[in-house]
């Protein structure tokens, strides 16, 4: 398992986790930003009266309202990476990833707004009468390029798996383990089941469902994070501070936090904040495409609302939940993870501050440290002589080892650092939190204490599960693109078992696996639209004008 997450590690550091990925996705959506005159905060108020239907007209075409696309598409974007993923980015990179995140989606609002138009404009009625539409539309029709659709639709399908399936629910069965102890395979087993009933309905159910969840998961997850913001007041500005303030200095070490450096801030919240609201990954426009309008534009100025509902308002949210609570930088008991683990061959103490300097080096891939190859030797649970162990990118306090949740005695082997698999072997002991864990950890922190945790368990039930919901509507369109319509069940099948299996699989993995699948489709979508921007920019001037028409009173932008 170890060796698998290593290539999949190594891939998406050519691909997703690369610089260059980075500034192609930032780029787009600074270009578009400003050739398109800075829309996000121009047309924003308009975008508002027109997803409460002030631009529809009688007759026109598709199968959802515009709410219900938004709504759809939402509930495929707000999910994991709203609570898990900027835990994760704070985690790897401090405070400032989420000053990244946030500059993503303000740029996103741009990007999104433009995919969904150029989708919505070249969709097509699938042979069931249902409509058809997604990037893999406009690169066919328009730019003559089926196979960058074929590209597009492939990858399509492999990030429903690798986006909306399987890092869903085993965030999912993660937080129901620590909250409720409930068993991995039994919460995975059920939701499967759940999961099969609605996508069997095709999009008005999938959209009937999206549009009651999405309101009702947004209040709840407000409200719990309030109660922790709130109920640590003092640390507010001093959260806000470090966000913005560490931004060109990087993170310093503090607690069990080693520290972030400006380029790995950078890269991991610009990452995590495309996880988050998924602007020029191309899945969108699939939903979007599904909305009854006339004018394409009308739907891409709907779209420009996600990433600001998803990650500047809901991902702010959560970054100061973890950052107001003190929990990102806090050792806290845990089992630990075989991927998270390393054994070093040394002893380096963190009071030294050369050493804890050489294992900063050597977590940001700057330095190289000789890991264990051999045994431990372990008394009732307690390792006799013990090298300094990693987990979770801290060093590892109060180390246990049980052996079927008891005290072990007896020698563990090491190769390379990791733990030769035992069944039953376990590690455990205090070190930094990631992902929904951390989250989990920060919502006990308010007025709500120990019950705070339910909070994160309810919300991250309905987040991550309307977005498994979501995503299976969009690699079904990817299906019918492919092979029709007759493709779709038997990929609903594999949908659900993997999403099944995905319950009780290493989080690590799935995470690295999202990585490649995202860039898998964003890099085709980017491609497409930049060829598209002066379409785009005619497609905002006749829009414009029949605004102008329909409702002469009203001063509307000039495009």
């Amino acid at each position: 398992m170890n060796k698998l997450n290593d290539i999949l590690a190594l891939i998406d550091g050519y691909i997703g986790g690369s610089q260059w990925f980075v500034f192609l996705l930032l780029g787009t959506g600074l270009f578009f930003t400003i050739y398109l005159k800075f829309p996000q905060f121009r047309y924003l108020k308009y975008s508002l009266k027109i997803v409460r239907g002030k631009f529809d007209k009688e007759g026109d075409e598709g199968d959802t309202s515009h709410f219900q696309a938004l709504t759809t598409a939402l509930s495929g974007t707000v999910g994991t990476g709203n609570i898990a993923g900027v835990a994760l980015a704070i985690h790897l990179g401090g405070p400032a990833a989420l000053f990244w995140m946030l500059v993503t989606a303000a740029v996103g609002m741009t990007t999104k707004f433009v995919e969904v138009t150029l989708s919505h404009k070249y969709r097509e009625k699938a042979s069931d009468g249902s409509i058809a539409g997604g990037p893999m539309y406009y690169m066919k029709n328009r730019l003559n390029m089926k196979w960058l659709a074929g590209i597009f639709a492939v990858a399509t399908i492999l990030s429903s798996f690798g986006t909306g399936s399987l890092p869903q629910i085993n965030s999912i069965s993660n937080s129901m383990f620590e909250t409720f102890g409930v068993n991995h395979m039994l919460t995975g087993g059920i939701l499967a089941v759940l999961l099969g009933l609605v996508i069997i309905g095709g999009i008005k159910r999938i959209a009937k469902v999206t549009s009651t969840l999405v309101p009702a998961m947004a209040a709840i997850y407000f409200i719990g994070a309030m109660a922790v913001i709130l109920y640590n007041y003092e640390n507010i500005i001093p959260s806000l501070t470090a966000i913005v303030g560490q931004v060109f200095t990087g993170s310093a070490a503090v607690g069990g936090f080693l520290g972030g450096s400006i380029a790995f801030a950078f890269n991991r919240g610009v990452n995590r904040g495309l996880f988050s609201n998924e602007a020029g990954q191309g899945s969108a426009p699939i939903a979007h495409a599904a909305a009854r309008a006339h004018e394409p534009v009308s739907e891409g100025l709907v779209a420009l609302l996600e990433p600001f509902i998803d990650t500047i308002i809901i991902c702010t949210l959560t970054g100061l939940v973890l950052l107001s609570s003190g929990v990102w930088n806090e050792k806290l008991p845990n089992q630990f993870q075989d991927v998270d683990l390393i054994v070093l061959a040394d002893n380096y103490s963190e009071d030294n501050e050369t050493d804890k300097q050489t294992l900063y080096e050597y977590l940001a891939g700057d330095k190289e440290i000789n890991a264990l190859n051999g045994k431990l030797n372990v008394v009732d649970g307690i390792i006799l002589n013990q090298p300094t162990i990693l987990h979770a990118r801290s060093v590892a306090e109060d180390v246990k080892v049980l052996l079927n949740k008891k005290p072990y005695t007896g020698e563990v082997e090491i190769k390379n650092g990791k733990p030769v698999k035992r069944q039953g072997l376990t590690f455990t002991g205090k070190s930094l939190l990631h992902s929904a864990p951390l989250t989990t950890v920060a919502f006990t922190r308010s007025w709500f204490g120990i019950y705070g945790k339910y909070i994160v368990s309810i919300g991250l039930l309905l987040f991550a599960f309307s977005t498994a919901i979501s995503w299976s509507y969009y690699g079904g369109r990817a299906v019918t693109y492919l092979v029709g319509v007759k493709g779709v069940m038997w990929y609903r099948l594999v949908y659900v078992l993997m999403f099944f299996f995905a319950s009780f699989a290493d989080t690590t993995i799935v995470w690295t696996l999202s990585g490649i699948t995202i860039a898998l489709m964003t890099i085709p979508n980017l491609f497409g639209i930049l060829a598209l921007s002066k379409e785009m920019k005619s497609e905002v001037k006749l829009f414009w004008k029949e605004y102008a028409n329909r409702f002469p009173d009203e001063k509307v932008p000039k495009g």
